[in-house]
């Protein structure tokens, strides 16, 4: 298992979600994954960096160079992304395009992680795990399953991830 730190970056989506009334009005606030990391007791070594607070579908081709820019320049080899799971292939796809040698996985959640019954600090915790012990690449950890994140799509009528 690898001792080397892990860099978290967070961009946004569902996982960073409050929602403020019945019509499902919402924003992206403060990044949860600090707060969700240190409800775990996370004592591996870590760093968060909030690089952005969008909902995945508003993402363009910009704010993935931005990402994959992030990855490429950050120190870490092992490195978790939080992000909407609406584009998570996309953006899975854009880095893998961008950055060689480096274990990325990406993971969010399909409810928010301030909602009780979210599935955020486990996907997180999945991810985190992941990273440390996942060969270099592209990966996505989404409800109890860690996917190669070139061969994986979002079954929105089922509310999950499936290989492809």
């Amino acid at each position: 298992m690898s001792t080397s730190p892990t860099l978290v970056l967070t961009t946004g989506g569902t996982i960073d979600k409050a929602y403020f009334d019945a019509l499902s009005e919402y924003r992206i606030e403060e990044s949860a994954v600090p707060a969700l990391l240190a409800r775990a007791r996370v004592t591996a070594p870590f760093r968060v960096t909030e690089l952005m607070r969008k909902d995945s579908l508003e993402l363009t081709d910009a704010d993935r160079a931005l990402i994959v820019a992030a990855l490429r320049e950050a120190p870490e080899t092992r490195i978790v992304v939080t992000h909407g799971t609406d584009t998570m292939t996309e953006t899975a796809r854009a880095i893998a395009a961008g950055v060689a040698g480096k274990t990325i996985v990406l993971t969010g959640a399909l409810a928010p992680a301030r909602f009780a019954e979210s599935d955020a600090a486990f996907n997180l915790g999945m991810a985190f795990a992941a990273a440390q012990v996942a060969p270099p690449g592209v990966w996505i950890a989404m409800s109890g399953q860690v996917f190669d994140g070139l061969k994986v799509r979002k079954d929105r009528a089922a509310g999950r991830f499936v290989p492809v």
